[in-house]
């Protein structure tokens, strides 16, 4: 009996730590109490302005997106909007706790323009699968000989089926 004990206390404490490893970290307690009671937020009569790209690096003009939608977190933040080479590079972090994020986002993405321009994605260079992705999803600068940006003011990616039918990112581009 005495050497079931070690063995049975070292798995629960496995378990343990595997079951707190994908948790979601605690929330601290608020250290004021509120004067007034908390009201419930108004509904937004239609939807938020998107934030223009300002031409400048990504950390200076607020151009990520993120949409909660269902189980599954999704962040999008454009890399060269304002300097395109070949490609049109969006840094995508993909996060859950419940969904395998086993998936080829080429096939899932589309990016258009409000110039009538759409294309597909061409490289999705990220780790297949798991619970916490990120990775960089390209899509073709030139399209017949023309820069696909060209007289853009607005731009939207659209992700179909990760986890919900639908996620739309979409940004405001101003020409200098």
């Amino acid at each position: 009996m005495k050497n079931l004990i070690k063995p049975v206390v070292l798995f629960i404490l496995i378990v343990s730590l595997t079951l707190t490893a994908c948790t979601a970290s605690p929330v601290a307690a608020p250290t004021e109490v509120p004067t007034r009671a908390p009201t419930t937020p108004s509904l937004p009569t239609s939807a938020p302005e998107p934030t223009p790209v300002n031409q400048t690096a990504p950390e200076e003009s607020g151009l990520e997106r993120e949409d909660a939608q269902g189980n599954v977190v999704v962040i999008v933040t454009p890399l060269n909007l304002d300097l395109p080479s070949d490609t049109l590079d969006f840094d995508i972090a993909l996060d859950t706790h419940s969904v395998d994020l086993k998936m080829d986002l080429t096939a899932l993405a589309e990016l258009t323009t409000d110039t009538g321009l759409s294309v597909k994605a061409v490289k999705w260079d990220a780790p297949m699968g798991g619970h916490h992705v990120a990775g960089t999803l390209s899509f073709p600068a030139i399209i017949d000989g023309a820069p696909l940006l060209e007289g853009v003011t607005t731009l939207t990616l659209t992700l179909l089926n990760v986890d919900v039918p639908e996620r739309t990112f979409t940004w405001q581009i101003i020409a200098e």
